[in-house]
């Protein structure tokens, strides 16, 4: 049947869907195409990992790593401290700061008086501390 005649058909049945096209047939558009790349970097074996997990449960790997991302719950890591190691993390930033300065003084030649030294002994008695407390905490 010439092409004339079949777009002559179809405006005869009323259909306005076609608007005088043929229709091809086909597998209808998705509604929602996917087309954005998302990378991700691993090692040779893990990929080869992730590859034997997707042919084992049947799917690509797209559609692993969809699966994955989209519907497995995922454990949130709280990156914050415990107030304590803040706390001491604080005394030793302070403690080093003293110390730094004491170690300027005496690199640049000049003598240490009897403040300094005293200052220089409770920075090394506040380290002290601060080891048996660390030491305590990882017990």
């Amino acid at each position: 049947m010439p092409m004339e005649r079949a777009i002559k058909m179809i405006d005869k049945t009323g259909d306005n869907k076609s608007k005088g096209r043929v229709n091809k047939g086909g597998r209808p558009r998705k509604q929602h195409k996917r087309r954005q790349i998302m990378a991700a970097m691993c090692t040779p074996l893990e990929k080869k990992l992730i590859e034997i997990n997707a042919q084992r449960a049947g799917l690509t790997v797209s559609e692993f790593l969809r699966d994955l991302g989209l519907k497995k719950k995922v454990q949130v890591k709280i990156k914050s401290l415990p107030k304590n190691v803040l706390e001491l993390k604080g005394t030793l930033n302070h403690t080093a700061a003293n110390i730094n300065q004491l170690a300027r003084k005496r690199n640049s030649g000049d003598e240490l008086n009897a403040l300094e030294r005293a200052l220089l002994n409770q920075c090394v008695r506040e380290i002290q501390n601060l080891v048996t407390t660390i030491n305590t905490y990882l017990k």
